[in-house]
């Protein structure tokens, strides 16, 4: 009692401080906007602080918070929607803030305002509302989100605004409401309406675009006009609306901020009398959504976020206790997958509302780990690392929707190992003993070192007997009918054995493990003695001892060891590798087992949680990815109730899965390419993910394949699914066709670049897949990497003019070359001639030169033959001179007439015999024939010449000496020497040319030249 009186004092003054400490909500209720309501101090109330109305469910669903931090934009976000790609757009104070479930992109406004609201027009364009400012954003034709402001379509006088706090698409036109103004867009025109007094809200109804004016209430538009809406209304003179939300055909709920909840039917407003919703009216309820059916969500300024039913009955309340960051919930949102987004006051919370998953927390501080669970009459317990807990569930489908507030368990405060149910007894294997819990209360069976937990030793019931594994060892209990008490131990070992599990064959063995220690067989005897055995490589089990842990699956008896799975096989006594197991988790190193009602096997392998599942055709692994890494590593504990209620401990608290709704998988998988940017010099943006408009699906055209300069041919692409509640799961897949030889393995990473692409046309594939293996459809993008300038058409003309010009330059230079060559050749070819010609010249000289030293020769002989024969001429002349002299003198002696008649004859034979003319004549003849024609060349040369002087000319080119040429011409030597001076002179020759040269040079050429000449 005293607990519920704080509480509500609590309450009170928390309320009471919130009250004073803040302004009027934002709304139309103030012409100039209202304050914001950022930096108001929020209280978190904890779980189980929930007003006294109903209790919340004990499931939690995940909450996951983005701080400004995460999303880097401004605080507070206004409105939230969801574009039919599964894109999440935020009204944020910095901007439209998208979120695509990776990455978080942001697009302030021109003039730097705030984004109060938004809205998807018909049209598919993002139509958003701010601070003096309104307009749309749509892509441009890179696909990047471009703002299009309305703002001057608005004539001059009516541009006196402030903060647009609604959106509304209505026909192909869009609403925007400031408190002063109503501005229609429509037909690329905007018709302004003005208040009566002020505009204080505008939402849709029905297919009705429904205004609150704040002196005539709700109004609907019509026939380009606002009316009354409402003829029988029992709404309040003053009351704020915040939302209207559909209620079957015909029926809305309106939602005021402190007025309550009212229904819309026909022309009338119905108050929806609801305690709780007048109780939590006080913490201002400032936006509203459906979640289903049957279930709305309230956002309020004081108290978060509250889940009710169309009857404003309490379901849940989401909180900082809870998981908020703060209280102050702007905004909600359910998604398409059923999600609720949260637009705080300052971040954004997600709540996978419809996750199969979710969280079961004991106690309201949250920091208690989960080691254990059971369900005992009616009431779920659980065991946590500071104590036990119950909250009755009586009968329940999906133990998570159970309403309930946990209670302390007394004289459970510790660490809380196990618990079982056995003989209809709750026992608790606890840190400081063995317990049996009655009535919320533990009482003591042992009190000694811990205990783990408890197995009974028979399949009767009820069981005699019990073995616990405690801290040092294994003991028993043994039951009397009424209770339990300590019946010994297995005497002489001392292992600690957490995991404890009886034979199936045989009652009498337990099966037990340690971590370090290995696997032991503990057998009990008749005589109550118990002997231990340890199993080791020996026995099958791998080397090392080292990491064996022993479990009873399917009624076998299997040890998971760090080389695989080993079964049991008690005919032979010994373990051996299971083919089955092993094959189906190849590669997965296994560290806990645990089979459910269905048969499927629950397992651990590092910090991952996994299911064996045997429902299909063929056993398949399932991994749930949401709880990597929160499992109480070393500790794991799974409780399977039935396939709706599987219980696996954690670091905080216990997780609920209702596995048969988590293997529905009804969320579609889908993955779209966010970005394409280049990373080469600068980072720019070739694509923005849009192919359309924001709200189309559309696929890519031809127009719309990008042209890339070659200089930006380094890109990367950024890719993502919108399957928020999943995100821990999905892993990706891609394919670039032109460049990569296939797809990539799976990974979590959710971008790639490619460096240095070379020229051509390319398609970026890429595919998302989950943990049940499915895959979503293949999302590609094409583009082209154009070629660098050196490649293009221009160049390649270019090239073809340099080609034909360097093949004209060749050519020419090729002439040139040739003739050249053909020049040289004929050089060359001269050349050789020439020394051809010098080589038969040479042979010719040598020729003419044997032959003249042949002439020489025979000339040399024929002169001495001429010199002889001159000679004996001249000797004959002296013979037949003195034969003369001597007849003469004998004919003066002869006295004999006959005789002298005789001499005389003689005498003048002798006489006409030494004629020296004739004589002459025939040796100039001879002399000529010799000396190729000398006399008469020489005689027509110098006609002057004598028959002496051309003797005498003989005489030297036949080279005779002076004495020589005395005795042939009958004269002295001095008159040689008169006859060649004189002939010196009638030859005009220097004194320092030699005669002789002179002679046996001339010939007779030089004698026709000079005739020529003189003629």
């Amino acid at each position: 009692m005293k607990r519920v009186i704080l509480f509500l004092t609590f309450l009170i003054l928390s309320n009471t401080l919130h009250a004073q400490s803040t302004t009027a909500a934002p709304t139309g209720a103030v012409s100039t906007g209202a304050a914001s309501t950022a930096g108001l101090p929020t209280i978190a109330v904890p779980t189980g602080g929930l007003p006294t109305i109903g209790l919340p469910t004990i499931g939690l669903p995940e909450v996951v918070n983005y701080s400004k931090h995460a999303y880097r934009a401004g605080t507070q976000n206004w409105a939230i929607r969801q574009g039919r790609n599964g894109v999440m757009y935020f009204a944020n104070n910095e901007g439209l803030l998208s979120f695509d479930g990776v990455y978080w992109k942001v697009y302030p406004l021109p003039n730097k305002t705030k984004v109060r609201s938004l809205e998807m027009g018909d049209d598919n364009r993002i139509y958003i509302g701010g601070e003096n400012e309104f307009g749309y954003f749509s892509p441009d034709q890179s696909g990047v989100l471009r703002y299009f402001s309305l703002r001057e379509l608005v004539q001059e006088k009516d541009r006196g605004f402030a903060d647009i706090w609604n959106v509304t698409a209505w026909k192909g036109s869009v609403f925007f409401r400031a408190s002063n103004k109503i501005f229609l867009y429509k037909d690329k025109s905007i018709i302004t309406f003005n208040p009566v007094s002020h505009w204080r809200f505008m939402g849709m109804a029905n297919g009705q675009v429904i205004v609150q004016d704040a002196t005539n209430g709700l109004l609907r538009f019509n026939n380009d006009r606002w009316e009354p809406f409402l003829a029988n209304s029992a709404l309040p003179s003053e009351f704020l609306s915040n939302a209207l939300l559909p209620m079957g055909r015909d029926t809305t709920i309106l939602v005021t901020m402190d007025a309550g909840l009212y229904r819309l039917s026909g022309n009338s407003a119905v108050k929806m009398e609801s305690a709780f919703i007048n109780q939590i009216r006080k913490e201002r309820i400032y936006g509203a959504m459906r979640v289903n059916d049957q279930l709305l969500a309230l956002s309020t300024s004081l108290g978060g976020c509250y889940i009710v039913t169309n009857k404003g009955e309490f379901v849940h309340r989401f909180s900082r206790g809870d998981g908020l960051q703060n209280n102050n919930v702007l905004s909600v949102f359910r998604d398409r997958d059923h999600n609720l987004w949260l637009g705080l006051d300052n971040g954004i919370d997600f709540i996978a509302y419809d996750n199969a998953i979710k969280t079961i927390y004991p106690v309201a501080t949250k920091d208690e780990a989960g080691y254990a669970s059971i369900i005992f009459k009616g009431r779920l317990y659980v065991g946590t690392s500071n104590g036990l807990y119950s909250v009755p569930v009586g009968e329940f489908s999906d133990l998570s929707f159970v309403k309930g507030a946990f209670s302390f368990v007394e004289n459970s405060r510790g660490q809380v190992w196990g618990l079982s149910e056995i003989n209809g007894k709750l026992l608790m294997s606890h840190h400081e003993g063995m317990f049996e819990i009655r009535q919320d209360k533990a009482f003591a069976i042992e009190r000694r070192n811990g205990f783990w937990g408890a197995v009974p030793l028979s399949r009767i019931d009820p069981v005699s007997r019990v073995a616990v594994g405690n801290y040092n060892g294994i003991n028993f209990l043994a039951y009397d009918g009424k209770e339990f008490r300590p019946a010994g131990e297995v005497s002489g070992f001392d292992i600690a054995s957490r995991f404890l599990c009886t034979d199936t064959h045989d009652e009498n063995v337990i099966w037990t493990s340690h971590p370090y220690r290995g696997v032991f067989k503990i057998s009990l005897q008749p005589d109550g003695k118990s002997a231990a055995r340890l199993y080791t490589s020996k026995d099958g089990l791998p080397l090392s001892l080292n990491n064996n842990y022993v479990y009873k699956v399917k009624n076998r008896i299997l040890v998971a060891t760090e080389s695989g799975i080993y079964e049991y096989n008690p005919g032979k006594d010994r373990f051996a590798a299971s083919s089955y197991y092993n094959e189906i988790f190849k590669g997965v190193d296994v560290r806990y087992l645990k089979e459910d009602q269905a048969g499927n096997v629950w397992f651990v392998t590092g910090k991952e949680l996994g299911v064996l599942d045997v429902s299909g055709n063929k056993p398949k692994i399932i991994f749930l990815p949401e709880l990597n890494q929160k499992l109480v590593s070393g500790f794991e504990y799974i409780q399977p109730l039935n396939e709706k209620n599987i219980l696996v401990g954690s670091e905080k608290g216990i997780y609920h899965i209702n596995y048969q709704q988590y293997k529905q998988n009804k969320n579609r998988i889908d993955v779209q390419i966010r970005m394409l940017r280049s990373v080469a010099k600068s980072d720019t943006v070739l694509f923005g993910g849009y192919l359309g408009e924001v709200n189309q699906l559309n696929k890519q055209t031809e127009s719309q394949v990008p042209q890339i300069a070659h200089e930006l041919n380094s890109i990367g692409f950024e890719f993502s699914s919108t399957l928020f509640s999943q995100q821990s799961s999905i892993a990706y897949s891609y394919f670039l066709d032109g460049f990569d030889a296939g797809w990539s393995h799976w990974s979590v990473k959710s971008a790639k670049e490619y460096t240095s692409l070379p020229a051509g046309q390319y398609t970026f594939y890429v595919k998302a897949r989950n943990n049940f293996g499915s895959e979503s459809p293949v999302t590609g993008y094409t583009f082209v990497i154009q070629p660098p300038w050196y490649q293009t058409s221009w160049a390649y003309l270019a090239y073809g003019v340099l080609l034909l010009g360097l093949a004209f330059l060749f050519y020419e230079w090729q002439e040139k070359r040739f003739l050249r060559q053909r020049q040289k050749h004929e050089e060359e070819q001269q050349r050789l001639q020439y020394l051809h010609q010098l080589e038969l010249e040479k042979n010719e000289k040598e020729i003419i030169k044997l032959k003249n030293e042949k002439l020489e020769a025979e000339i040399l002989h024929k002169n001495t033959d001429l010199a002889t024969s001159a000679m004996h001429l001249v000797q004959k002349a002296e013979l037949l001179s003195k034969l003369k002299t001597d007849l003469v003198k004998i004919t003066k002696t002869a006295d004999d007439e006959k005789i002298n008649d005789d001499l005389k004859r003689v005498i003048k034979v002798v006489a006409e015999e030494n004629k020296v003319d004739k004589d002459w004549g025939q040796f100039s003849k001879h002399f000529d024939s010799v000396h190729s024609n000398f006399l008469i060349a020489l005689k027509e040369r110098y006609p002057k010449l004598t028959a002496s002087e051309l003797k005498m000319s003989a005489y030297l080119r036949m080279n005779l000496s002076s004495k020589e040429i005395a005795e042939l011409m009958n004269i002295s030597l001095r008159g040689v020497e008169v006859s060649r001076y004189r002939l010196r002179k009638k030859l005009q020759l220097p004194t320092e040319v030699n005669m002789f040269n002179f002679l046996l040079g001339f010939h007779i050429d030089e004698s026709r030249d000079s005739k020529g000449t003189q003629s």
